[in-house]
């Protein structure tokens, strides 16, 4: 009977296979490293709340400048009940209403002071206003007659409709923020500038009223 030669497999150093053991578990130790760095946090950008943001809330009403330049100053009178003295003329339709007083009672001659016995008439516009028109927008437009030239006449205008502003602002309680400057000088005129009773007619301020369009 053959003799079977068996002999047992030879076992590789331990060593080797402790060499191994360490580099696989360093791979792993980085590997998880790697995976568990904290990244730098980023911010889209298109996100509203990316960035702190202060909300206002505006207290000021939008509103709609009347068109100052469509003003017909001669539309009809209307009659007012508070409105007692006759130097003062009132026109109205749908859209505004306008005072007219002639410069001759509000200034001197070729001046922009507004004169003391003016201040009746000046007065009960203001009343009426108040009345009618509370918070309403307003516009004071100068005119002149033909008399001396163009660019004096349109200054004169302007400084007679702020006399009349500051008027209205300090005696009336009107905001100085909702009065329009306007100065037409010479350029309508209500009437012939041939004859003293024409340019009479033509110096004078008027005072339109808007009624506010928000008001209840």
């Amino acid at each position: 009977m053959a003799q079977l030669d068996v002999q047992p497999k030879r076992k590789g150093p331990i060593w080797i296979w402790l060499i191994f053991l360490i580099l696989a578990l360093g791979v792993l130790f980085l590997l998880y490293k790697g995976c568990n760095r904290t990244a730098p946090l980023k911010i889209d950008q298109s996100d509203s709340l990316a960035a702190d943001t202060v909300v206002t809330h505006s207290t000021t009403a939008a509103t709609t400048q009347p068109d100052w330049n469509a003003i017909d100053f001669t539309i009809p009178k209307a009659s007012y009940e508070e409105i007692t003295d006759t130097a003062i003329v009132v026109r109205g339709n749908k859209k505004y209403t306008i005072y007219s007083l002639g410069e001759n009672i509000l200034f001197p001659v070729d001046a922009n002071t507004i004169q003391p016995s003016a201040q009746a008439q000046l007065k009960q516009i203001a009343s009426s206003l108040n009345k009618r028109f509370k918070n309403a927008a307003i516009g004071i437009y100068g005119h002149t007659d033909s008399i001396g030239t163009a660019k004096h006449n349109k200054a004169l205008g302007a400084q007679r409709a702020v006399a009349v502003k500051d008027w209205l602002v300090t005696n009336g309680g009107f905001a100085a923020q909702k009065i329009s400057i306007q100065s037409l000088g010479e350029t309508q005129p209500l009437a012939p500038n041939e004859t003293n009773k024409g340019r009479a007619q033509n110096r004078n301020v008027e005072i339109v009223a808007f009624p506010d369009s928000t008001a209840n």
